[in-house]
C-alpha cells in the first residue's frame, strides 16, 4: 500500500522497468464482489493492477452521507491484495487536492443529465478525482463498473475530449441472486428494505422485455415507474430510456431496428439511493 504520489510513482516505474502495462481500478473502499470483479478485469488486460481507495469529497454535497460513507481500509487492502491486485493506492485528501487548488473538470451536458439533475455537484468532483487520479497512476487501462453507467460514460468522454492515452473498459453490473445491484450502500439497507429492493430490477428488467417486443418506450418507461413505486420505493427520481453515448432521452414509439437504449433508474429505499441500468 502507498499513499503518496512519489511513493506511487515509484511503484509503477518498477513495475514498467519488467514490461509490464499498467491497469487501474478507482473505488471508494467498502469493496463487495462487483469491485472484485473489476480488479479481475483489469487483471486479464495488464500485467500490474494499482487500485486506488479514496472517499472523494467533491462529490458529496452538504447533507449527504460522507462522514458515514461505510470505510474499512484494512479489510479493503486485503481483500484487494488476495484478488493480485499488486498496488494498492491509498491518498489522502490533501494529496489528492493540494492546499490552494483551485482547478475541476467539467463534461458538460452528459453530467446534467439523469443523476446531475438530483446531484449537480457529482459528476463534477467525479470528473475532477479521476482526472487526479490518472495523472497520478498514469495507467494504460482503466476499468469501471456498469453498474455506474453514466459515470462510464461521462469518463469515457473525459478521456476522448482530454486525449488521455487510456482505454476506457466497462466491467458488467455484479448482482446479487435476486438481481438487486451490488452497491457499498446496500448496507444502510434494513433487512425489510433489502427483502423489496430487487424492484428495481425487476421493474427495468420487465420494460426491457416490453421494448424488445414492440412496446413504445414511454409505455415501458411508465409502466417500469409504477413497478417501483407499488413495490414501496418511497421516492423516485427518474426511469430513463436514453441514447447509451449521449444519455438523451429516446423519442416515443417502438424501437428501432438496431437502436441502441439503455434503461437507467434511481430510487429511494427509505433513506437510501438506490441506481441501476440494463441495456436493451
Amino acid at each position: 500500500m502507498v499513499r503518496t504520489r512519489a511513493d506511487l510513482r515509484a511503484a509503477v516505474a518498477a513495475e514498467r522497468k519488467k514490461g509490464n502495462q499498467i491497469g487501474f481500478v478507482p473505488t471508494m473502499g467498502a469493496l463487495h464482489d462487483g469491485h472484485i470483479s473489476l480488479v479481475n478485469k483489469a487483471g486479464e488486460k495488464c500485467e500490474t493492477v494499482v487500485a486506488s481507495i479514496f472517499v472523494n469529497p467533491t462529490q458529496f454535497a452538504p447533507g449527504e452521507d460522507l462522514e458515514r460513507y461505510p470505510r474499512d481500509e484494512e479489510g479493503d487492502v486485503a481483500r484487494l491484495s488476495e484478488a493480485g491486485c499488486s498496488i494498492v493506492y491509498c491518498p489522502s485528501v490533501d494529496e489528492m487536492y493540494p492546499e490552494g487548488s483551485l482547478t475541476n473538470v467539467r463534461v458538460e451536458e452528459m453530467s446534467d443529465l439523469l443523476d446531475g439533475i438530483y446531484r449537480p455537484h457529482f459528476f463534477y468532483g467525479v470528473a475532477t478525482v479521476v482526472a487526479r487520479l490518472f495523472i497520478h497512476v498514469q495507467p494504460d487501462v482503466a476499468v469501471f463498473g456498469e453498474k455506474d453507467f453514466q459515470q462510464l460514460q461521462i469518463i469515457r468522454r473525459m478521456v476522448r475530449d482530454l486525449g488521455f492515452s487510456i482505454e476506457i473498459v466497462g466491467g458488467a453490473t455484479w448482482r446479487d441472486r435476486d438481481g438487486l445491484a451490488q452497491s457499498s450502500r446496500n448496507a444502510y439497507l434494513s433487512e425489510e428494505e433489502r427483502s423489496r429492493a430487487n424492484a428495481i430490477f425487476g421493474a427495468l428488467h420487465r420494460a426491457a422485455c416490453r421494448i424488445r417486443i414492440g412496446v413504445p418506450v414511454e409505455t415501458a418507461v411508465r409502466e417500469a415507474r409504477g413497478h417501483i413505486l407499488a413495490a414501496g420505493f418511497s421516492r423516485l427520481d427518474y426511469v430513463s430510456a436514453v441514447d447509451p453515448a449521449s444519455l438523451q432521452d429516446l423519442a416515443d414509439g417502438p424501437l428501432a431496428a438496431g437502436q441502441a437504449c439503455r434503461l437507467l433508474a434511481a430510487a429511494w429505499m427509505g433513506s437510501t439511493r438506490l441506481i441501476d441500468n440494463l441495456g436493451v
